[in-house]
């Protein structure tokens, strides 16, 4: 149970209400509503995470939904795993986000992204072994793309948590 009321899209402003039911209504986004300009401008930052610039959609995905198992967020897990197979993360990669690194399922583009994943949530910053792996395989764009994805989930997988969002049913919500 969240650990205060959600907002209530009734008494919202029209711009708040419009972001609310492009979002489905998901708790995340009711909570956020509280604060209706950090929710405007969260929801431009990660639009422009999810449909903008030039990283793979599913190395996306793949750190994504590793930073949410890394930050105990099952919400974020649940939520990414049904985007990730929207654009191509196979069932057998969401099935082996817990161990990747026993898994045969990644090329090695999806192994360096991943283990970046793991010491930017972990670490706090990549080794410059993990770093030099994932910049080989990345342009500098798509490299600061990753590392701003996984920024900006684990901001997520921790509001998430703070504030013990309810789950829904993820087809009702993305």
């Amino acid at each position: 149970m969240a650990r205060i009321d959600y907002s209530d899209p009734a008494s919202a402003s029209e711009r708040t209400r419009e972001i609310l039911g492009k979002n489905r209504n998901a708790n995340i986004f009711r909570m956020m509503a509280h604060s209706p300009a950090y929710l405007e401008q969260y929801c431009r930052l990660g639009g422009a995470i999810r449909n903008k610039g030039e990283l793979d959609p599913v190395i996306r995905e793949l750190a994504i939904t590793r930073t949410g198992i890394l930050c105990e967020a099952p919400y974020e897990v649940a939520a990414h795993k049904r985007i990730g197979g929207y654009v191509g993360v196979s069932d057998e990669q969401n099935a082996a986000l817990d161990n990747w690194q026993a898994a045969t399922c990644f090329d090695d583009t999806q192994r360096a992204a991943l283990a970046f994943t793991d010491e930017i949530v972990a670490r706090h910053r990549p080794t410059d072994a993990t770093f030099k792996a994932i910049a080989a395989r990345l342009t500098p764009g798509a490299l600061v793309e990753l590392q701003l994805a996984v920024g900006f989930y684990i901001m997520t997988s921790k509001f998430l948590e703070s504030f013990a969002i309810d789950m829904q049913p993820v087809s009702e919500v993305v």
